[in-house]
């Protein structure tokens, strides 16, 4: 089969997109299929042509654009197959401030938050309590993320986001156990655990580098809050609107999980988490691109 694979984009997380798409490249070669590399950042006016002559895209797009549901909506124009969500799950989803709200509507539970788009007039900022995270609305991997105990650090890390263009999710600072958790077709995955081994939160390097974290797979939980934060998950999937798969990331507070947010295209690194919970699961590397693409040719027209 003919596959553009789309990575890069312009995003600050374009070179997870790149990494990983190294790896799903050798995959798809493995399992025999041809591989046409496409990269938005500098053909994206050729998209739709170089789609209509494939038979299936996949994409390993982070941030915008990728995971606001951008390319998705042209693919669809074009009439090419792809994995995973389409144009409005995935921008509800990459969207925090729009994602928190589906997910407080269904009952799903998640921090207390605030989204805040400018620095004002007079008065202090926001109205949660200290410590908080500030993180870009838009963003992934942790990129320009601050975790604030101070309140005169408050205002530097909004501007850091202000900065790069995007308005702030504030966020309460939940301490606690870091759970993750993949859905594939209709099923969740065995949870990841998460410690980072540098900071105090799972931060970028944290993600990237090798070593930057412990992460267990099957999370050593019990079976009870396994069950919980797998059936949250699917809520999260579900309540989106999502489809062929998804990764949704979690904190455990004195026993109660609680969703931080859900991701549409998850890395497809060496260190990835979706990768590592599909092996323990029983799938390779392999056997998941391969799941993928049979999910995404399902997809109703």
């Amino acid at each position: 089969m003919r596959v553009l694979l789309i990575a890069g984009g312009w995003s600050s997380e374009r070179e997870v997109s790149l990494s990983g798409a190294r790896q799903i490249e050798a995959a798809l070669k493995r399992l025999g299929h041809r591989v046409t590399f496409f990269d938005p950042s500098f053909e994206f006016a050729g998209l739709i042509p170089a789609a209509r002559a494939q038979d299936f895209a996949f994409l390993n797009l982070h941030g915008q654009p990728g995971e606001d549901g951008l390319i998705q909506a042209l693919l669809e124009r074009a009439g090419c197959p792809y994995q995973g969500s389409g144009p409005t799950s995935s921008f509800l989803a990459l969207n925090k401030a729009a994602a928190k709200c589906v997910f407080e509507a269904a009952n799903i539970p998640t921090p207390r938050w605030e989204l805040t788009a400018g620095k004002p007039v007079s008065g202090r900022p926001i109205a949660l309590p200290l410590p908080v995270f500030v993180k870009p609305n838009m963003g992934g991997s942790s990129v320009g993320m601050s975790l604030v105990r101070d309140e005169q650090d408050l205002l530097p890390a909004l501007e850091q986001v202000f900065g790069m263009g995007e308005a702030a999710l504030v966020e309460e600072y939940l301490p606690g156990v870091e759970l993750t958790c993949g859905v594939l077709g209709e099923r969740p995955l065995p949870l990841v655990l998460i410690r980072p081994r540098a900071g105090e939160f799972f931060d970028y390097r944290s993600k990237y580098a090798a070593g930057g974290a412990e992460e267990v797979c099957p999370a050593p939980v019990d079976a009870a809050l396994t069950e919980e934060v797998q059936l949250l998950a699917l809520a999260a999937h579900e309540s989106l609107g999502l489809y062929c798969y998804s990764r949704a990331d979690f904190m455990v507070r004195e026993g109660r999980p609680y969703l931080l947010e859900v991701n549409t295209l998850p890395g497809m690194t060496p260190t990835s988490l979706l990768p590592q919970a599909a092996q323990a699961a029983g799938l390779s590397f392999d056997d998941l691109v391969a799941e993928l693409i049979r999910i995404g040719l399902e997809r109703p027209r």
